[in-house]
């Protein structure tokens, strides 16, 4: 009997030890996650990479051109488990080098002097480490570049069947005009510990451009701003994004904003692109009135994004009433920025769940001084 209950003490003992052993180690991999979380500053300086030739001044006509480019890994054939699709990753390495590849000739035939692109990844699992930065500045090797970080986890343990893994992904800006200063600036996070831990952290990437005869800077402003928040996080990033750009407009520089702010624009027909279903992802709503001295400029003649319930290259109807679209991407100018053409490019969402937007402006022209 004595043998009995001493072989069921080790047994107990066995399992308690290996409970043990277990719970350490999960607490060693929370405390590694916890150590590890990206908690970047409020603002930060960022490196300015490559050099570019280009001048500017007042009076002058640019173009400008926003794109989220979904990581090169959300083109016509992703879906994606966020918006009711089933995965995470929808191509293999040749094929986000294809998307790339696409969207930097997208961006070549447009030649803007100017292009924010959002969802641009560098060394993260779900575009198989490859440097998206350095691609694009390989694409354009006329132009600076800046990037700042807006997503930045070790592991990210969803979905299930295959996690989306390390994420390093940003926002890239590139110019044809030397710029003075990169700076990120962090947006309101709205998600608390431990979920924060695993998601984005959004901000602003501003970048100055000296203008010829003139101490007043052509201030760009890339913006992605939160998706899949309750509306908190929106509209808190929102506030902080309107009082940024008035107080930049207030200096009488010219300000130019672009990017994809999740949100459905006040001011346009909201009935164009109705929800057609509960289960699809439904934009914020952004009040354009609200915002003094700056105005808006989209072009909804064409959607900007698509949802991700399933890929659109298998979609016999690609029409409107047939899919769910969005009008979320665009601009935000100063009055002294004069808008002369602004179109939502149809690039069929081949390489990308967003079309880009591109738009020509002309700076206004003042005396030396200052208001």
């Amino acid at each position: 009997m004595a043998n009995k209950n001493s072989k069921v003490c080790k047994v107990v003992k066995g399992i308690g030890i290996a409970l043990a052993a277990v719970l350490a180690l999960i607490l060693i991999v929370f405390l590694v996650f916890v150590v590890t979380e990206y908690k970047p500053k409020a603002t930060e300086s960022k490196e300015l990479e490559g050099k570019a030739s280009a001048t500017v001044a007042p009076g002058q006509s640019l173009t400008v051109m926003t794109w989220n480019t979904g990581y090169a890994g959300l083109g016509e054939e992703a879906d994606f488990f966020m918006d009711h699709g089933t995965r995470a990753r929808s191509y293999d390495k040749d094929g986000v080098k294809a998307n790339m590849a696409g969207i930097g000739k997208q961006i070549q035939d447009v030649n803007p002097d100017i292009v924010m692109l959002q969802e641009v990844d560098r060394g993260s699992k779900r575009t198989y480490k490859l440097d998206q930065v350095d691609a694009y500045k390989e694409a354009l090797p006329k132009y600076q570049a800046a990037y700042a970080l807006n997503f930045k986890t070790l592991y990210t343990p969803i979905p299930k069947q295959d996690p989306i893994g390390k994420v390093t992904s940003g926002l890239a800006t590139f110019s044809a005009y030397p710029m003075s200063s990169a700076e990120r600036i962090s947006l309101p996070c709205p998600f608390t510990f431990p979920t924060r831990m695993f998601n984005l952290k959004r901000c602003l990437l501003v970048t100055r451009i000296p203008l010829e005869g003139t101490k007043r800077e052509l201030v760009i402003v890339n913006l992605h701003l939160e998706a899949y928040d309750s509306g908190e996080g929106k509209i808190a990033q929102t506030k902080q994004l309107k009082k940024l750009l008035e107080d930049e407009a207030a200096k009488g520089n010219y300000v130019i904003a672009g990017g994809d702010f999740n949100q459905a624009f006040s001011h346009l027909d909201s009935s164009k692109y109705p929800i057609i279903g509960e289960k699809f992802w439904k934009p914020g709503q952004l009040d354009t009135s609200v915002f003094e001295d700056l105005k808006f400029v989209v072009d909804d003649a064409t959607p900007s994004c698509r949802s991700l319930d399933r890929p659109l290259a298998k979609t016999e109807d690609k029409s409107v009433t047939g899919f769910q679209y969005y009008m979320i991407d665009g601009f935000i100018v100063s009055n002294n920025v004069a808008v002369e053409k602004v179109q939502t490019v149809d690039a069929g969402f081949r390489y990308s769940d967003h079309n880009p937007v591109v738009m020509k402006v002309k700076l206004g022209v003042y005396s030396d001084n200052l208001p």
